[in-house]
């Protein structure tokens, strides 16, 4: 949620914000006669409530002829005082959910437009070609054993798959390069849970616009997280914290996405797919050091992706492709040889204080007020990955290599072969 305070002051930069991400600048008067009618109820229940406050000190100080007219003017005034609360209930319920409509302010070096507007920011490598015609992911992981679609289709449904052999260990390794990368880098580990109530899921942004893309348990109504951001930004809800050095969380979990109306896209392999496993870095910090701790996870990112001997790109994404809580979102885009083109494989966002003023969660100044903190996520690893490694250390003969830093992960193994040609126990 956006600040009520920089609502009402600068409106107008409220409005740029909105124009810049696409959404209806409308929705900014929306929320600011919300919010009046909002303070309105509340002055005028707090004038009512002093009002009967006085008149009990005048019952208690009445002559007793004069006390029954007073206790049945006393008995109105409560039920004025019970109803005007009652508005001020009202009022604020419509102001969350106009306020609810406005995305984060958007940072002002974000370009502006649409998806096809990002800025590429910096790139590593090159768009990796071969003398052989390059199979794609999906015939590699069939030929080499290491997942299977058909039969993860038949038992869950399309974007489902088992990981089998050395896909599981491939997943694993890669997790467990990135946990170490992340404790390297000062933070502390979390195994996180992956259904949550609605306040949690609401305060992190996902129940906005992209909604139909989260699963819901109706009957213990609670959600399936598509990432463990939102655990971790519950983590700390409704606490005052100390973030005089950043708390840096890392979170370990599967994670879950309808990938409602994206019918049709990747429906191929396992780019884009219903469960998956993640490592999320996830800080809370001071809101005047976000964009440095926002640089520091993104230069983690790089780390990782060169470790997996990666050609990316990382784009400064547009404010229209922007989540509704991100300020600003740094995408890294690895080159996928057999689509020709860059694929996300990892972002990271600064969220400034939108999610933490709606979870509740706070520091306290150095006049001794509390504010709300800057929350920031970013990717460590992730299944996906897996895409990209395969395709872009494939070899002539169907094989694929092993990129070094993950190769202690895998008992040494420094090359997967196909299972037709593979060595017992590769």
């Amino acid at each position: 949620m956006i600040d009520p305070q920089l609502l009402r002051d600068q409106p107008d930069l409220v409005r740029e914000s909105q124009e810049r991400r696409g959404d209806p600048v409308s929705h900014v008067d929306e929320a600011l006669t919300a919010e009046a009618a909002r303070r309105a109820a509340i002055t005028e229940f707090e004038r009512l409530r002093a009002e009967q406050n006085a008149h009990g000190k005048l019952v208690g100080q009445a002559a007793k002829e004069d006390r029954p007219a007073l206790i049945e003017q006393g008995k109105a005034l409560a039920a004025g005082v019970k109803e005007a609360q009652a508005r001020v209930t009202e009022a604020e319920a419509a102001f969350d959910t106009a306020v609810s409509r406005l995305g984060n302010l958007v940072h002002p070096d974000v370009p502006a437009g649409e998806e096809a507007n990002f800025v590429t920011l910096a790139t590593h490598g090159e768009e990796r070609s071969f003398d052989f015609e390059p199979r794609d992911h999906v015939e590699l992981g069939e030929s080499l054993k290491a997942f299977d679609i058909a039969r993860g289709a038949k038992v869950a449904g399309s974007r489902f798959y088992y990981l089998t052999g050395i896909g599981m260990r491939l997943e694993l390794a890669l997790m467990l390069l990135g946990l170490d990368q992340v404790l390297a880098d000062g933070f502390t580990p979390l195994t996180t849970p992956t259904l949550v109530r609605p306040e949690i899921m609401r305060g992190t942004g996902f129940l906005g616009e992209h909604a139909d893309e989260v699963y819901h348990l109706p009957a213990d109504d609670l959600y399936l997280t598509g990432t463990s951001e939102v655990a971790l930004a519950g983590f700390h809800a409704d606490e005052i914290i100390d973030v005089e050095e950043p708390k840096r969380y890392a979170g370990w979990s599967t994670c879950y996405r309808r990938e409602a109306g994206s019918a049709g896209r990747d429906t191929r392999g396992i780019l884009r797919v219903h469960q998956f496993n993640k490592l999320e870095m996830f800080s809370y910090v001071r809101p005047d050091e976000a964009e440095a701790e926002h640089d520091r996870m993104r230069a983690l990112q790089e780390r990782m992706l060169q470790a997996c001997e990666l050609d990316y790109r990382v784009i400064d994404v547009a404010a229209g492709d922007l989540g509704s809580s991100a300020a600003r979102k740094f995408d890294i885009e690895a080159w996928i040889p057999s689509q020709q083109q860059y694929r996300e494989l990892t972002s990271t966002s600064n969220c400034t204080t939108f999610q933490s003023r709606r979870l509740g969660t706070r520091y306290r100044t150095e006049s001794g007020k509390t504010a709300p903190v800057a929350t920031l996520n970013g990717t460590a690893a992730t299944t996906r990955w897996l895409v990209a490694i395969l395709e872009t250390h494939q070899q002539a003969d169907g094989s694929v290599r092993v990129p070094a830093a993950l190769q202690p992960y895998l008992g040494g193994l420094s090359v997967i072969e196909p299972v037709e040609t593979a060595a017992v126990g590769a």
